[in-house]
């Protein structure tokens, strides 16, 4: 008899979006007429006009991309249930995840070990799991709290004790503990220059279904003389060392402040569906074409993937990436500790084509919306400059679209995605237009009185109706929509600015751009903090708060001038569009302008404000100035 066809474990869904294309279509037409409309009066208009119709022309570019990109959305639905029916427990594949770290003052030790719990428990056989921690700073804290973590895993004692004992450790000192076998490697750690260190925390020895994963510490070679790729090559490292170790087929890669809240992820995402785990922030529709990008974190990979092959080449190692495969996965895991000491060394990757054509590639800062703040910020400004150098590098998705087997759409998609690093420029101009115009006595809106006012007013309030729709989709309120409208509108003049100017100064080989680690924030009580404060806007004194807070002081002075009538010369009837557009983006703004009256890391710094207000009257003078 013959032996019946297992059902399949996913399935692929076309989504329904008649409404969601009907409507990005008409912003598509509406964008379009604009540009005509602008095109066909540009000669009985001046500057104001064809800046507009540029900027205008960069936001229907970016339509179209994201058109393309939404045009085909898909969802996957998995049957969990009938993986057992189908497949042993014996049968399951092994899964190699992946932490990484790199300043245990930054990034607080017992976020870290919050997440490697999370990992360590799901609901998977333990002998199929493998559990490696990337400690970039060498840290004997880190290890510490991973020593920690890991009797706490074995007795799940009272978790209360298990924090307090590490956060002690953090603010007092555990040099008393380097004397001990264990942190012996530790001794003589210096920033940017230490050995190899790879340490076996856990190991099931029994290959126990119950057991515990095993857990091992990896701190790649750092040498002064050497230069460290940051973290893709931390992630690089990590691929080969568990390459040595365990070699599991599949491989889940999760940065330090995240954690599995669904103990059946494994079996859901990873088993069933065999694709990445799609991140919030990318639309289905990518999935519709060659699949979602990788979101930096919380994605399986294959491993043959990231060597370069296809998940059903052969695993043919020898020279190209200078491993020689293991066919299982072994439970003597210090056996394996030599070898794995000599593929994290600096000097690896010379002669070899990690970085290159496998692994993570190099050449970028970026990995992988919110509330806001310095360290947010900060992280935006990283992911827009690293896609920035994506897009001037040979891996810009227009490139390997005729050098590989990209598609055009999925080029498209890319592009999408890339453009966020292009934004700042066209936003920035047309986010003071309206303020420029207002105290030029120009405009950049058709007067009330010209039919193409409507067209202006159709495209306002389709666009905004059309992303409250999206939010409303996704099961968010009206408040988150207008909260990401608006750090859409700041993370663009600020961060992504900061990112955009990071990678100019790279091009002319005046600088190089930098990894920053975010700080990770914790609260250390339960009761720490207020819900009044929550989710506010911090400040400090750093210079990417500088152009927002400009932008708003520069409209506040706008909307005095029209007000209090000055340098008025043609009447506020005629300039109604550009005042109704000034109150909007002080709307946008508005953490901004409740920053200027803050305090403490609620309020913007008294430095940020001198400095913002000297370039608004800077900018104000050259108003005058051209006015003149």
């Amino acid at each position: 008899m013959a032996k019946p066809i297992p059902s399949p474990l996913y399935e692929k869904i076309p989504q329904k979006n008649t409404l969601h294309r009907a409507s990005e279509v008409t912003i598509f037409f509406l964008l379009l007429s604009l540009l005509a409309y602008r095109l066909l009066s540009l000669k009985n208009n001046g500057f104001t006009w064809l800046l507009a119709f540029l900027c205008e022309s960069w936001f229907t570019f970016i339509w179209i991309l994201n058109l393309s990109s939404k045009w085909n959305p898909v969802s996957y639905k998995t049957y969990p249930e009938r993986l057992l029916q189908s497949y042993r427990v014996d049968e399951l594949p092994p899964v190699d995840m992946f932490v990484t770290t790199a300043d245990p003052m930054l990034e607080p030790p017992i976020i870290t070990v919050n997440t490697v719990l999370s990992l360590l428990a799901v609901d998977y056989p333990a002998n199929k799991l493998s559990c490696y921690v990337s400690d970039d700073g060498a840290s004997p804290l880190t290890f510490f709290a991973l020593l920690e973590a890991s009797k706490f895993a074995k007795l799940w004692e009272e978790y209360e004790e298990l924090r307090r004992r590490i956060e002690d450790a953090t603010v007092k000192s555990i040099s008393y503990e380097l004397s001990t076998a264990d942190f012996v490697a530790f001794s003589n750690i210096k920033k940017g220059s230490h050995p190899t260190i790879i340490k076996v925390i856990l190991e099931n020895k029994e290959s126990r279904s119950d057991g515990l994963p095993h857990l091992v510490y990896v701190s790649r070679e750092k040498h002064p003389s050497i230069h460290t790729i940051t973290k893709r090559g931390a992630m690089n490292v990590l691929t080969r060392v568990s390459g040595a170790m365990t070699n599991a087929p599949f491989m889940l890669n999760v940065d330090c402040d995240m954690y599995a809240n669904n103990p059946q992820i494994f079996i859901i995402q990873c088993v069933c569906s065999s694709v990445p785990r799609m991140n919030r922030t990318a639309v289905s529709g990518i999935a519709g074409l060659q699949g979602p990008n990788y979101s930096g974190t919380g994605c399986f990979h294959r491993r043959k993937v990231i060597y370069g092959l296809w998940p059903d080449g052969r695993m043919e190692f020898k020279g190209r990436i200078g491993l020689s495969g293991i066919s299982d996965c072994p439970y003597d895991l210090s056996n394996r500790v030599e070898a794995a000491h000599q593929i994290a060394s600096c000097s690896y990757e010379y002669g070899t084509n990690w970085g290159t054509k496998i692994g993570w590639l190099y050449g970028t800062t970026t990995e992988d919306i919110l509330t806001g703040g310095p360290a947010a910020l900060i992280q935006q400004k990283r992911w827009a400059t690293g896609l920035l150098e994506v897009l001037f590098s040979k891996n810009s998705p227009f490139i390997v679209t005729f050098t590989a087997k990209l598609q055009f759409r999925q080029c498209l998609a890319y592009m999408w995605i890339i453009s966020w690093g292009l934004r700042p420029i066209p936003e920035l101009c047309y986010l003071a237009l309206p303020a420029y115009c207002i105290m030029a006595g120009s405009h950049f809106l058709p007067n009330v009185q010209d039919p193409g006012v409507l067209i202006s007013i159709s495209l306002f309030v389709s666009y905004n109706f059309h992303t409250l729709l999206e939010y409303w989709g996704a099961g968010y309120s009206i408040r988150a929509c207008w909260n990401n409208l608006r750090m859409w509108r700041i993370t663009a003049v600020t961060a992504w600015l900061f990112g955009f100017l990071s990678v100019i100064l790279k091009l002319l080989g005046l600088s190089e751009t930098v990894f920053e680690v975010t700080k990770k924030d914790q609260s250390t009580t339960p009761g720490e903090g207020s819900d009044k404060d929550s989710g506010r806007f911090t400040f400090d004194g750093s210079l990417i708060f500088v152009p927002a807070t400009t932008l708003l002081l520069v409209h506040l002075m706008a909307l005095v001038t029209a007000l209090l009538g000055l340098f008025d010369l043609v009447g506020i009837e005629s300039r109604i569009g550009e005042i109704i557009c000034s109150v909007w983006v002080v709307l946008c703004f508005s953490p901004f302008l409740k920053g200027l009256f803050g305090k403490g890391k609620y309020g913007i710094p008294k430095s940020t404000i001198c400095k913002s207000a000297a370039l608004a009257f800077l900018f104000l003078a050259c108003t005058i100035t051209v006015r003149k």
